[in-house]
C-alpha cells in the first residue's frame, strides 16, 4: 500500500512543471471506458510532500465554457495516455456521479477519501512507482513527478 494523501495543491498554483513536459496532460481530452469524451484536463493536483500527481481536475459539461463543472479523477483511474487524450477506466456517468469539485473542501482529507472511494481506489503513490496500464512511464500515477 502507498502513502496517504498529503497536502494537495493545483499545479497551476505553483511554479513547478511536470518533469517531462511531453507528458503534461493538461488540455488533453479525457475519454471514458466506453470511448466517449468526458471533458478536458484543466489542472493536476499534486501532493506537495511527494511532488507526485494525485488527481486530474477535469472540466466537463457546459457550452462555450459557461456552466462547465469540474470533477477530480484519481490518477489510479488512468488506463492509458496518448499524445492527445487521457483514457480512464470509468464511465462518463460514473465520473459525473462522483463528489463534485468544491474549492472549500480542497484541504480536507476526507474529501479525497470520498473521491477515492467513489472510484474504488486507494492512494497508492509511492516514490518512483508506476501504475498498471502505464508501464514504462516514469514517476508515479502514470505521470512523471513535478519539479
Amino acid at each position: 500500500m502507498g502513502e496517504p494523501v498529503g497536502t494537495l495543491t493545483a499545479l497551476s498554483d505553483t511554479n513547478q512543471l511536470v518533469a517531462d513536459p511531453a507528458l503534461d496532460v493538461r488540455g488533453r481530452s479525457v475519454i471514458d471506458s466506453g470511448g466517449e469524451k468526458i471533458g478536458t484536463v484543466a489542472d493536476l493536483l499534486i501532493d506537495t510532500g511527494t511532488n507526485h500527481v494525485r488527481f486530474l481536475r477535469v472540466e466537463h459539461g457546459g457550452v462555450l465554457g459557461f456552466g462547465a463543472q469540474s470533477s477530480f479523477i484519481p490518477v489510479e483511474s488512468i488506463a492509458r495516455v496518448t499524445e492527445d487524450e487521457v483514457y480512464v477506466s470509468s464511465s462518463k456517468d460514473h465520473v459525473a456521479g462522483g463528489p463534485g469539485y468544491d474549492p472549500d473542501l480542497v484541504d480536507q482529507r476526507d474529501y479525497y477519501d470520498k473521491i477515492y472511494g467513489h472510484y474504488g481506489h486507494e492512494p497508492v503513490v509511492a516514490r518512483g512507482s508506476t501504475y498498471p496500464g502505464l508501464t514504462g512511464l516514469p514517476g508515479s500515477p502514470g505521470l512523471p513527478p513535478v519539479r
